[in-house]
């Protein structure tokens, strides 16, 4: 099993790993070196596209943009005036109308279960909703993500082309998903802040994405009534910090966020040259405040994300605490043979009160899962992102 899911941000370096399975590098490798300086210099210039260098040629050229004190596009703002996309029976179809999206109300029959996990108090009829209409986001929907970042494909899909591009690539992905038995809501993940081997201004080795960079995504997303996962890669800085820089963003219905810890480093270490961990106590600080966040705002269940490809990743995964206004997803990574890939998923696969991801990598995966195999997973997973 490639247990360095991103082998160095997909393919800028290749390590000799013996826990790795070989492949070849992803045919999104890394950017030239020439393009990447071009890409920070416009985001820096306030273009919003966001690019981070990446592997042995990320820098301290990065920009690290504090965020601003303006708002993310309102969820009760006039939407565009094309129809809204909808992941139906038989996979995208249209719906004209404002309900179910963000801000407001659920249509008939679109309110979560009482017994569902983690589902969070009533809000009650004027409470902001998620994308497709309720407050309960898990089990009720299963979730189908594109992961990547802003500025070109070489951390993964969801960065190559446009924003609205973006999202109809989403939407073509999650529509075999339906015949899973249960709504799908699709989703972006978009990395905001990217590990580096540099260490940058404040020794963190972490470069983060501006706002300006984000809002295009979450604008796309609202257009098609799906979810924006903020991921975080934070080097030898805290999840928390990093997570707090993107709060007006996360105070909206629609914004989920990830913790990805591959890439948190302990002292000495270096994002590349050693698979990350973190300690419950430092995800559980995070969830606590995202909870709050969720609590003070009146927001329907958030999604929380959690990555893992080895055990050692969480080292006392156990100690992890649920909280009912988060769906807390488990994420297994790690790309390889189909065989490498059940072992892993039979090995971390969550337990209910959380709930379980599966990541299937578009150029490093040995004969993909389809949609329809995936589904044949046990437990099924509740979330599939394809990076």
């Amino acid at each position: 099993m490639a247990d360095h899911r991103a082998t160095w941000h997909r393919g800028s370096l290749r390590q000799n790993d013996t826990r790795r399975g070989g492949g070849q590098p992803g045919r999104r490798g890394a950017l030239p070196v020439a393009v990447l300086g071009l890409l920070v210099l416009v985001s820096v210039l306030g273009a919003g596209c966001g690019s981070q260098p990446r592997g042995a040629q990320q820098t301290a050229a990065a920009q690290r943009a504090p965020a601003g004190d303006t708002s993310p596009t309102s969820p009760t703002s006039p939407g565009p005036t094309n129809p809204t996309g909808l992941i139906g029976p038989t996979g995208p179809t249209v719906q004209s109308g404002p309900g179910g999206g963000p801000g407001s109300r659920p249509e008939p029959g679109a309110a979560g279960h009482g017994d569902e996990p983690g589902r969070p108090a009533a809000g009650g009829a004027d409470a902001p909703q998620l994308p497709m209409g309720g407050r309960t986001l898990l089990p009720r929907f299963r979730i189908v993500a594109h992961y990547g970042s802003a500025g070109g494909g070489a951390l993964g899909v969801l960065g190559e082309g446009t924003p609205e591009q973006a999202a109809q690539r989403v939407l073509a992905a999650a529509a075999p998903f339906a015949a899973g038995g249960r709504p799908v809501q699709p989703a972006m993940e978009l990395i905001t802040t990217v590990a580096s081997a540099s260490p940058g201004a404040d020794g963190l080795y972490s470069s983060a994405l501006p706002p300006a960079a984000v809002e295009p995504y979450l604008a796309a997303a609202r257009a098609h009534r799906m979810l924006l996962i903020l991921d975080l890669q934070p080097g030898r800085g805290r999840f928390l910090d990093q997570a707090r820089r993107y709060e007006r963003f996360l105070q909206e219905p629609d914004v989920g966020l990830a913790l990805d810890p591959e890439w948190k480093m302990g002292p000495g270490q270096v994002p590349g040259r050693q698979i990350g961990s973190s300690d419950a106590a430092g995800l559980n600080e995070v969830s606590a405040w995202l909870a709050g966040v969720a609590r003070a705002h009146n927001l329907p269940q958030k999604l929380f994300v959690i990555h893992q490809f080895t055990e050692s990743m969480l080292p006392d995964r156990a100690a992890i605490a649920a909280r009912p206004e988060l769906a807390t997803v488990f994420h297994i990574d790690g790309f390889g043979v189909r065989q490498d890939k059940l072992d892993k998923y039979a090995l971390l696969a969550a337990k209910a009160p959380f709930f379980t991801g599966f990541k299937l990598f578009l150029d490093e995966d040995t004969n993909m899962f389809s949609p329809a195999e995936t589904l044949t997973l046990t437990p099924p997973p509740d979330l599939i992102t394809y990076q």
